[in-house]
């Protein structure tokens, strides 16, 4: 399930590996079960879109990725 995250305007964000999600410098944001996205602490705190591969955020997910 590795790929990109890549923002609705185009810009990459963050990347998937294994199941975490990782900023640009390499530390780990969230866990990622399934399309779900789970803070650290176990908190859910939104989806990502169905895809292979690179995968787009929703608007109401990108707000995720502003705030790391």
């Amino acid at each position: 399930m590795d790929g990109r995250i890549i923002t609705s305007e185009g810009q990459y964000v963050a990347y998937i590996q294994a199941n975490g999600i990782y900023d640009l410098a390499g530390n780990k944001l969230y866990d990622l079960k399934g399309q779900k996205i789970y803070r650290t602490t176990g908190e859910l705190v939104g989806n990502l879109n169905a895809s292979a591969g690179d995968r787009r955020l929703g608007k109401s997910t990108e707000k995720l990725f502003r705030e790391a």
